[in-house]
């Protein structure tokens, strides 16, 4: 069984995932076609599925997931507004997902990690690192209508929203996030 901290954590991860599917899935209304709609398809289902790993692994702890309230995603929006074109989506997307595989790959490193999470968060990982790789593209593919300056300025923004944001996140679930990472080896 997770502890109660940990049950959070997990279910935090779940509904973070959950709402990247949702927020890919609304932009495929738009960005159909092409090699965007493409790349995006497989991102919204790549969150999909990790909402369902976490939920899986949730499960074979023989727990179910707790309700959470606010995700880190809806804590970006709330600090940096909505981005308004294909670009500033790209480079918000690529910060968030920066700061994700950090986390998780933070997280993988903890002292006495059950193999189940251990597993999930390996197996979420190398989706993660694709989700970069083709943002990445993306965005370079795009300096010729932006400019790189202006791509390079937006990332740079987005990084400073970043770190206000993880700050934020940090002081308002300290009490979580330090006994994650400041567990012990029994």
């Amino acid at each position: 069984m997770l502890n109660e901290n940990d049950l959070w954590i997990l279910s935090y991860y779940r509904y973070s995932e959950i709402s990247g599917a949702l927020f890919f899935g609304s932009l495929l209304k738009v960005f159909r076609t092409g090699t965007v709609g493409r790349d995006l398809t497989k991102h919204a289902a790549d969150e999909s599925a990790h909402a369902w790993y976490w939920t899986q692994a949730i499960n074979e702890h023989g727990q179910e997931p707790v309700r959470v309230d606010k995700t880190y995603q809806e804590q970006y929006m709330d600090a940096i507004g909505m981005p308004v074109s294909l670009m500033e989506i790209l480079a918000v997307t690529q910060t968030f997902e920066k700061r994700v595989i950090n986390q998780y790959a933070r997280h993988a490193q903890m002292d006495g990690l059950d193999p189940i999470t251990a597993a999930t968060l390996k197996k979420i990982m190398e989706d993660e690192k694709w989700h970069i790789q083709w943002i990445q593209q993306a965005l370079k593919d795009l300096e010729p209508d932006y400019g790189k300056d202006v791509i390079d300025s937006t990332l740079k923004r987005y990084a400073d929203a970043d770190k206000e944001v993880y700050a934020r996140t940090l002081a308002e679930n300290d009490q979580r996030i330090e006994e994650m990472f400041t567990r012990k080896k029994h």
